[in-house]
């Protein structure tokens, strides 16, 4: 292995250590292109394929060792401590370098030196016999957040069809709420409005906090301010976004939706509802008939919905030509408006009632809604907040839609709701991989919270076989202790892994990946504007294969080589094909599908079949709940759960931090220097005198799920009854262990996400 030379380690802690990690460090990226000629090295695209925003990176490579990363030009956000000590991963001193078998106890990390051909043969030989045990559903493939670039995943989904149809896991780690309500509402998911950030007036980081999440995108926010906006963060936390803004907002986790509809309430009824906006563009005048079913002209037409005509007061198909609709039905016993529907729900929500709930001051809602529905052009930002990672997260993102649709705040520069939207909600794009001749079976997803008790008992099938690649199972998943427990009780496991993380030490085998300057692949992500080629910088450390080729040899032996195998540069195209970019294009650098800012709903059309923003949102309805927002009590909780509460009184949120993205990162050695290397818990000053604890003291934050030693952090910017954990450390890491070990396993009720922000527990000294 070559050895990175110390220079770069130097000119990142200087660098690092003179300008302000936690902003990003804009000026970071420039300094290190900076501190030689790019002529002295062979440069190289690449990107940050993390569950993050995907940055554009640019590798510096001198005799055949990667000596700094930078900026790729055409990407005007800067990479952050994260993306610019990726070097490690490449380097890293617990690099897993060949295939391994266990030779110790699940967990031990014991393993032994073998052959790629015994690795793959003894692979190949289990996917078979699980197989003939209990069918290709009995094979359960994971993959998260270490890698989403447009090859890894998607080869992993390709595989398992080609084997008939595999389990995998339903429902995102941090963001399944948000999916499970534009889709319905507005027909695409992550829709997001980064690129006018700075010309909105009034932001509400709601839950979100961009400083340490969109670090590359904090300079739109800093321009908004310059251009006189005010920024208010909605959070229990005051978090670092919230030191920055105008306006700290408190309030108790899971409430967020009883929020939302006080401040509809107040906004209707002041009069402050764009009416124009709601009967030209949105589903707010559909009937709904007395059976709670909206109304149609045909029923064998889904899309033929009808609404009151204002002009000839007659009932009229919601499309007709000049027909508009009237937004409000007053004493009708067959039907009512979807609006009627959604006011029904906020009436109870008074600015008192919300302040009772939410711990919100009734004064604080009216100011909230008054400034949101005046400002000349408003936003919210819910891009992965934890206010969506509770049981009901979905009912508080459609909250957030709603204000939008009622006051017209969406559809022009400087409003909408900014998520994390990027290059694939922009164009089409391909499967890499041709799908198999024979259609896979069905087969019934795991939630993703539940992942641990799931496995366990068997549902919906029992697993004999588990592999997964590049994803912090062990120590990020929630409730971690059972998913430990699953993992031991599974016949057999494979990990491919480019580190040696947590997960990896519980692996039957252990198979070397590459990281992401050792392949050749593309990204056309979720995260980022633009589409990126990954080129191979530096040959693989060790034995390292991409998992693309991991599958392709699998593949061979499974009788499917000859169809599943595709050159690299033919998947890269297959990619593209759709969206028109070609790879001679990328090839030149990031492509961004469209040109200027990127402002969805512009042409005030929506990507719903009847391109209007649909309120009614029937799918809930499908799977029995309320088909308009509503608020409804999260069980972990006080309120929730009383007498779980006299047992562990105190509600634990999540927060992500910026020395991770999940798990990854946590064993980087650059970034060990930057930042504390030990976890830990916010809490306010009240709830630690009454425990006995004092900054900085030892602790330990427990319930019937597990315990998490940590180190007190006391103050008065969080909510009293209100602990702040970190997430993604790694159990065992430094003496301590992972946080998850605690969090609520409850499936969010519509996007089959986690509910990890609502989760019960205490404290005492360690």
């Amino acid at each position: 292995m070559k050895k990175l030379p110390q220079i770069n380690r130097r000119d990142f802690l200087t660098l690092f250590g003179l300008t302000s990690a936690a902003a990003g460090c804009p000026a970071m990226a420039s300094a290190m292109q900076a501190s030689d000629p790019d002529k002295q090295y062979k440069t190289f695209q690449a990107t940050c394929s993390m569950e993050c925003l995907h940055c554009n990176l640019r590798a510096y490579v001198k005799d055949g060792v990667i000596e700094k990363i930078g900026n790729a030009n055409a990407f005007d956000g800067k990479p952050c401590a994260r993306g610019l000590s990726r070097i490690k991963w490449v380097y890293a001193k617990d690099r897993i370098l060949y295939p391994m078998k266990r030779v110790g106890e699940r967990g031990e990390a014991k393993f032994e030196r073998i052959s790629w051909n015994e690795a793959l043969d003894t692979i190949a030989a289990k996917i078979k016999e699980a197989i003939q045990k209990g069918g290709s559903e009995s094979l359960l493939f994971t993959s998260a957040s270490g890698n989403m670039d447009s090859l890894f995943n998607p080869s992993q989904v390709a595989f398992g069809n080609y084997l008939g149809g595999t389990t995998r896991t339903a429902g995102s780690l941090c963001c399944s709420a948000v999916t499970a309500t534009m889709m319905p509402m507005v027909g695409k998911r992550y829709v997001d409005t980064r690129d006018t950030i700075d010309q909105a007036k009034y932001i509400i980081c709601w839950g979100n906090n961009p400083l340490v999440t969109m670090q590359a995108y904090w300079h739109y926010y800093l321009k908004a301010k310059e251009n006189g906006a005010k920024i208010v963060v909605i959070d229990p936390r005051k978090n670092e976004t919230a030191y920055r803004a105008d306006k700290w907002v408190p309030i108790i986790p899971g409430t967020d939706s009883a929020l939302a509809l006080g401040m509809i309430r107040w906004i209707a009824e002041n009069n402050l509802l764009d009416t124009k906006f709601l009967q030209e563009h949105t589903g707010a005048g559909y009937l709904v008939g007395k059976d709670g079913k909206l109304l149609r002209e045909d029923p064998q037409d889904p899309n033929s919905y009808l609404v009151l005509d204002t002009k000839t007061n007659k009932l009229a198909r919601h499309d007709a030509p000049g027909v508009v609709p009237q937004l409000q039905v007053k004493e009708n016993p067959e039907y009512k408006t979807v609006l009627t529907m959604v006011l029904e729900q906020a009436e109870p929500w008074t600015p008192e009632a919300v302040e009772k709930t939410t711990s919100v001051p009734a004064a604080t809602v009216k100011e909230l809604a008054h400034d949101y529905a005046t400002s000349k052009a408003s936003m919210i930002v819910n891009n992965m907040g934890s206010f969506q990672r509770t049981e009901f997260g979905s009912q508080a993102v459609g909250g957030q839609y709603y204000l939008a649709f009622l006051t017209g705040n969406i559809g022009k520069a400087g409003t909408g709701i900014c998520d994390a939207g990027g290059a694939q909600q922009m164009a089409k794009f391909g499967a890499p991989i041709p799908a198999p001749l024979e259609k896979p079976k069905k087969v019934a997803p795991i939630p993703t919270a539940k992942l641990g008790e799931y496995v366990l008992a068997g549902k919906p099938n029992k697993i004999n076989f588990w592999y997964t690649q590049t994803c912090g199972i062990v120590g990020q998943w929630p409730n971690a202790n059972k998913v430990i427990e699953a993992v031991k009780s599974v016949p057999f496991f494979v990990v491919a892994e480019s580190i040696m993380t947590p997960t990896a030490t519980y692996a039957d085998i252990l198979l070397p990946a590459t990281t992401v300057f050792e392949y050749d692949s593309v990204m056309a992500g979720t995260r980022n504007h633009y589409v990126q080629l990954i080129e191979k910088a530096v040959e693989p450390q060790g034995e390292a294969k991409p998992d693309y080729v991991i599958f392709g040899e699998l593949a061979k032996r499974l009788g499917f080589g000859d169809r599943y195998i595709v050159p690299v540069e033919q998947m890269i195209k297959n990619v593209l094909k759709p969206s028109g970019i070609t790879y001679e294009e990328i090839k030149k650098g990031p492509v961004c599908p469209v040109k200027g800012p990127w402002i969805p709903f512009k042409d005030g059309k929506f990507y719903t079949p009847t391109g209007k923003a649909h309120f009614f949102c029937e799918p809930w309805a499908a799977k029995g709940f309320l088909p308009v927002v509503t608020y409804r009590q999260v069980k972990e909780s006080p309120v929730g759960n009383p007498e779980l509460a006299k047992k562990y009184p105190l509600m634990a949120v999540q927060r992500k931090v910026i020395r991770n993205i999940h798990t990854s990162f946590q064993n980087n050695e650059w970034l060990d220097e930057l930042f504390a290397k030990e976890p830990t818990v916010q809490m306010h000053t009240k709830d630690a005198q009454a425990r006995g604890i004092k900054q900085g003291d030892k602790v330990v934050v427990y319930n019937d799920r597990g315990q998490h030693p940590t180190v007190a952090i006391v103050n008065d910017d969080i909510l009293p009854g209100v602990l702040c954990l970190e997430n993604g450390w790694w159990m065992g890491q430094n003496g301590f262990n992972s946080s998850s070990v605690l969090t609520n396993d409850t499936v969010e009720i519509l996007g089959t996400g986690t509910s990890i922000c609502s989760t019960l527990v205490d404290v005492k000294k360690a």
